[in-house]
C-alpha cells in the first residue's frame, strides 16, 4: 500500500461512511472514553461554536432533540446556551429511547428550559437546531416533520442548523430517503465528516459545512482502511512537489505529448497546450487537427508539432494516421481526447497503440467516448499494463461503466478504479479523485471551474505535471493527481480578469510559478 502524505491524517480531512464511524467510536469506548463524556464533549465544542456566532441566538433558541444520542448532544447545547443566558426551548417530535438523553432532558426542565407540547411556529425568528437523529439514521422520517424544517428555511425568518446530518438526508447516499430532508443553513459535522454530507447531491440540504473537532485519536483514525480524504483551498499551502535539479536541461524538465481537436472543435487542441504549457513542463509536444497545426506556431511557437491528424467528413479527428510514425518512448506523459470527436473506426486502429505506451496515459473527453464506444469497451483498461488516469464526468462514467453499483460517487470512482486498475478524475460540484485504495474529495471549490473549456485545460496541465514529476519519481501516486486538480481549480478561483479558460490559464501559470514547486528556469 502506498504511504499517505497527503493530506494529513486528522479529523479535518477524515471522511467516513456511516458504518466506519460507529466503529471509531466503539473502538474510542472500549479504550475508556465513557459515552457520558464524548456526548459532553460533541455538545460543549458545538455550544462554543455557536457562542461564536451570536447574532444567530439573538432571537432566541429551539432545539428539536430526537430519540437518540444526536438528541443528547442537542440537549447538551440547549443546557450550555440557556446557562449563558439566551432563552432556549426545547421540544422532543419523537419519544426519547436512550437512557443518557432522556436523563439530559430531565435536567433541562429542572433548571427552566421550556419543554414544548405542540410544535413550534415556523415563523418565528428564532434559531432552529435539528439534533433529531444525525449519523445513525437509516430510513425516512416523518414527512411533516421535514415540511416543518423547510417552511422555516424558506420563509428565512430565522436560521437553521443541523447536527451532524440533517434529518431525512442519508449519511452515506447524501440523498434524501423520501422526496426531501431538512435543509439547513449549517450543518456541523461532529468528530469527521461522513460521506453523505460531500456528494453533490447533498448540496441543497447542508448549508455552510462545519467540522466540530472532538478530539478523535490518530491512532484511531489511521486504522481505518480505504481512506477519503476531504480536501479544499486551505490544503495547497501543504502542497509538495518534487524539485528539479537547476541544471536539467528541457528534456529532463518533463516531455509530453498533446493529442486534442478537430475540425469540429479545433478550440480544445488550443486549451489543453495553454494547460501543458501553464505547468512549466520542458517539452511539449503535441499532434493536432491539420487546421489548428497550420497556425499553432502563430499562438504557441514553443510547442514541438509532431505531426497532424487528417478529419473525416463529420469533422471528427483519426488518430490512427499520425500516431503510427510517433515514437511515444520518448514522452513520460500522453493526453489523449479533448475535442477529437467520435470515430470508432480510428479508435479500434489506435488502441493498440495507446495500450503498449509504456508511460502515463491520459484519458480525457471524446477518448473516453471512444472507449465505451467501441467493441473492447472499457476492458481496454484491463489490456493496458501501465499507469492510466482517466477524466470522465458522470454521464461518461457512466456509459464506460454501466455495470458499475455504488451508494454514491466516491463508492462508484473507488469500484470502477480497483475493477480496472485506473485512476479516475469524476468531475462534478465536489470532484472526486480515486485510485483502488483512497480517494481525495475536493469540497468547496470555485464553480468557475464548470466552465466550457476548463476540462481541456485541465487535460493539458495534469499531461504536462504530470511529465515533470515523472522525471523525478517514475512511479507518481494519485495524489499528484489530486494535487493537480485542486490546483487547477484554486487558479480559477484567483482569476480576477474573467472566467474564461484562456484568462485562467495565465493564472494557472502565474501559480505554478509564484510558488516556485520547482527550480525551472
Amino acid at each position: 500500500m502506498n504511504e499517505i502524505v497527503w493530506p494529513t491524517i486528522d479529523s479535518k480531512h477524515l471522511i467516513v461512511d456511516s458504518k466506519q464511524m460507529l466503529i471509531v467510536e466503539k473502538e474510542m469506548f472500549s479504550d475508556g472514553m465513557p459515552q457520558e463524556a464524548l456526548m459532553e464533549k460533541a455538545g460543549i465544542q458545538i455550544s462554543r461554536w455557536l457562542l461564536k456566532k451570536k447574532p444567530l441566538l439573538k432571537n432566541g433558541i429551539t432545539v428539536f432533540i430526537g430519540p437518540g444520542h444526536n438528541g443528547g448532544d442537542g440537549a447538551v447545547i440547549a443546557r450550555e446556551l440557556f446557562l449563558k443566558g439566551f432563552y432556549v426551548q426545547v421540544w422532543c417530535p419523537f419519544q426519547i429511547k436512550k437512557t443518557l438523553t432522556n436523563d439530559h432532558l430531565n435536567y433541562l426542565t429542572s433548571i427552566g428550559v421550556t419543554k414544548l407540547v405542540e410544535p413550534p411556529d415556523a415563523n418565528g425568528k428564532d434559531l432552529w437546531i435539528d439534533a433529531i437523529f444525525g449519523n445513525n439514521q437509516t430510513r425516512k422520517v416523518d414527512d411533516k416533520l421535514i415540511k416543518l424544517f423547510n417552511q422555516k428555511f424558506h420563509k428565512k425568518s430565522g436560521k437553521v442548523i443541523s447536527i451532524d446530518i440533517p434529518t431525512g438526508l442519508c449519511p452515506d447516499k447524501g440523498e434524501p430517503f423520501l422526496e426531501d430532508a431538512v435543509k439547513a443553513n449549517y450543518t456541523l459535522a461532529i468528530g469527521l465528516y461522513k460521506i453523505g454530507l460531500t456528494q453533490d447531491s447533498a448540496l441543497p440540504f447542508i448549508g455552510e459545512l462545519h467540522h466540530i473537532d472532538i478530539g478523535m485519536p490518530i491512532s484511531n483514525l489511521s486504522k481505518i482502511d480505504k481512506k477519503i480524504f476531504k480536501v479544499t483551498y486551505k490544503d495547497i499551502k501543504n502542497i509538495d512537489l518534487p524539485s528539479l535539479p537547476k541544471n536539467s536541461n528541457k528534456y529532463q524538465r518533463g516531455r509530453t505529448l498533446i493529442i486534442a481537436g478537430s475540425e469540429k472543435y479545433p478550440g480544445a487542441a488550443y486549451l489543453a497546450l495553454k494547460g501543458a504549457i501553464s505547468s512549466g513542463a520542458g517539452f511539449i509536444s503535441a499532434v493536432l487537427p491539420g487546421i489548428v497545426g497550420e497556425s499553432i506556431w502563430q499562438v504557441a511557437p514553443e510547442i514541438v508539432l509532431k505531426g497532424t491528424m487528417q478529419c473525416n467528413h463529420n469533422g471528427d479527428a483519426s488518430l490512427f494516421s499520425a500516431l503510427k510514425n510517433i515514437d511515444l518512448s520518448a514522452y513520460d506523459s500522453l493526453a489523449v481526447g479533448p475535442g477529437i470527436g467520435i470515430d470508432n473506426d480510428d479508435w479500434h486502429k489506435s488502441k493498440d497503440v495507446l495500450i503498449g505506451f509504456e508511460g502515463l496515459l491520459i484519458l480525457d473527453a471524446d477518448a473516453l467516448n471512444r472507449v465505451s464506444g467501441s467493441e473492447l469497451g472499457s476492458n481496454f483498461f484491463l489490456e493496458r499494463k501501465f499507469k492510466t488516469w482517466i477524466t470522465p464526468h458522470s454521464k461518461e462514467f457512466s456509459r464506460l461503466f454501466p455495470k458499475i453499483n455504488g451508494k454514491n460517487n466516491v463508492e462508484l470512482a473507488i469500484n470502477a478504479a480497483k475493477e480496472f486498475d485506473i485512476s479516475i478524475l469524476l468531475k462534478g460540484a465536489n470532484s472526486i479523485v480515486v485510485d483502488n485504495q483512497n480517494a481525495w474529495q475536493l469540497f468547496g471549490t470555485d464553480s468557475h471551474t464548470a466552465r466550457a473549456g476548463l476540462g481541456d485545460l485541465l487535460s493539458g496541465f495534469v499531461g504536462g505535471s504530470s511529465a515533470i514529476d515523472l522525471t523525478f519519481c517514475r512511479n507518481i501516486t494519485t495524489d499528484f493527481f489530486a494535487k493537480y486538480v485542486l490546483l487547477h481549480s484554486f487558479a480559477a478561483s484567483k482569476c480576477r480578469g474573467g472566467s474564461n479558460a484562456s484568462l485562467i490559464s495565465d493564472e494557472l501559470s502565474k501559480l505554478m510559478r509564484n510558488r516556485k514547486m520547482r527550480e525551472i528556469s
